[in-house]
């Protein structure tokens, strides 16, 4: 089944030798590939401040803001690829999604509960960090992944969202790379 897959860079640093711009473009090529139609947003492509308070989160997003707004609501599924930066998403990604969910974009929040807008759409989360996957898992409790999953996408109605935690990224050698760049095609071409 063809989709129309978000692939969301989320590293403030976009050169092509970062690893994280490879797996983004792997998984961006081989959906393409497959014949899901395909659109990228690279975060360091995207000047984006920090909000300064809940005003400016209640008031309508800037245009560049809303162009990303219309692709999430293009897209049936987002792939969102992140590293792992003092346990948590890098603060320029922080602050575009901020921007992103202000004004009530993808959830709203009243008096009977949340009112999810995003259903429908699934999400796979990649995240590579230094230390390894299974110390990030048992010691720390992916709390940084898990708060981006359940906080913000299970929150709008994104489900399932699938993770893909890519531990030791500095020691796994070239064909520990090359694996997870074939995973990544692999899930590509699958569109998951």
């Amino acid at each position: 089944m063809t989709k129309r897959i978000l692939v969301l860079l989320g590293h403030p640093d976009c050169r092509p030798e970062r690893f994280g711009y490879a797996l983004a473009t792997a998984y961006a090529e081989a959906a393409a590939a497959a014949g899901h139609w395909v659109r990228r947003i690279d975060l360091a492509e995207i000047d984006t401040p920090f909000l300064a308070g809940q005003w400016e989160f209640e008031s309508p997003p800037p245009p560049y803001i809303l162009a990303v707004q219309q692709d999430i609501l293009w897209a049936e599924h987002i792939v969102l690829l992140f590293p792992l930066w003092l346990g948590a998403t890098p603060a320029r990604l922080k602050a575009l999604l901020e921007q992103v969910f202000r004004a009530g974009f993808g959830f709203e929040v009243g008096p009977k509960g949340w009112t999810a807008k995003l259903k429908g759409r699934s999400a796979r989360l990649v995240v590579t960090m230094g230390m390894p996957a299974i110390v990030f898992r048992l010691m720390f409790g992916s709390h940084g992944l898990l708060a981006l999953d359940k906080g913000v996408l299970r929150l709008a109605g994104l489900s399932p969202v699938r993770k893909s935690v890519i531990g030791g990224v500095e020691t796994i050698g070239p064909k520990g790379r090359l694996r997870w760049l074939a995973r990544m095609r692999r899930f590509g071409r699958l569109g998951v």
